[in-house]
């Protein structure tokens, strides 16, 4: 639709629901949420968002997650401080549990009692998409981040994380969760972030995201020295606005090669 002023013309999108419970549109896409989860394998209250997300993780797959380790851990994340910038702004100590929901929506406590907060973030008609492929050889990573957009936007942002899974230590527990025992030793810690590829907070696409485009960002390096097991990288590409809320998401495996979650 276009409504003309005296002055100029402006273009008014007619943008379908994007909520939860929307029907899906053709050519649109799947909507994920992001929680990036501020954790600690000493930290005994953490367990309790792990909890929460392994919750989530039972009703909907339209899930990223990334565990960011902070402290004295062996999964400490050294980059963190413009992380805790975002989320805790002039704070000297990155207090820990703490959880965001695409990225700046504080994920409410208790977050077992919270699952429905997280779902409805998810959908089915988000403007624009992320497709990922990987590939490792002789220690060397190449990776291609896709994106397509159905939509026009401005000042948008891409951040691109290298995670390893599996990754086994005694986690501090002080929740009646996870057999009401401490420390829960065997703990298998996931989607731990390893390595940022772009900056922390984003870079900033310089090229057009209107409706029709499609771009590809791609990423080479060797393995980090930090990854226990290269068969156990993956990774997570989200884009965000300039007020650092992510639009969406998507995670992918190493030698993965995906396609976009685009409605028919």
């Amino acid at each position: 639709m276009t409504v003309f002023s005296c002055s100029d013309t402006k273009v008014i999108e007619n943008l379908p629901e994007d909520t939860e419970d929307a029907e899906p549109v053709p050519g649109y896409f799947t909507k994920n949420v992001l929680i990036e989860d501020y954790t600690g394998t000493w930290c005994g209250n953490c367990t309790r968002v792990a909890y929460g997300i392994d919750q989530v993780l039972l009703q909907t797959n339209k899930v990223v997650t990334i565990a960011i380790h902070n402290g004295n851990d062996p999964y400490h994340f050294e980059n963190f401080i413009p992380l805790r910038d975002l989320i805790m702004p002039g704070s000297p100590a990155l207090e820990l549990p703490q959880s965001r929901l695409n990225r700046t929506i504080t994920w409410l406590s208790p977050e077992p009692s919270n699952i429905q907060q997280v779902k409805s973030l998810t959908g089915n008609n988000s403007g624009l998409g992320l497709a990922l492929s990987s590939s490792i050889s002789n220690g060397m990573i190449d990776v291609e981040v896709n994106m397509k957009f159905v939509q026009n936007y401005s000042g948008l942002k891409l951040v691109v994380y290298l995670l390893e899974d599996h990754l086994i230590h005694s986690q501090t527990n002080y929740t009646s969760y996870y057999g009401n025992i401490t420390p829960v030793s065997n703990y298998e810690h996931n989607h731990v972030l390893r390595l940022n590829l772009t900056d922390l907070l984003g870079d900033v696409i310089t090229e057009s995201t209107s409706t029709g485009q499609q771009l590809t960002k791609s990423f080479s390096l060797p393995v980090p020295a930090n990854i226990s097991n290269p068969d156990n990288i993956s990774f997570a590409a989200f884009i965000v606005q300039q007020d650092n809320s992510a639009l969406n998401s998507r995670h992918a495996n190493i030698n993965e090669n995906q396609t976009f979650q685009q409605n028919q």
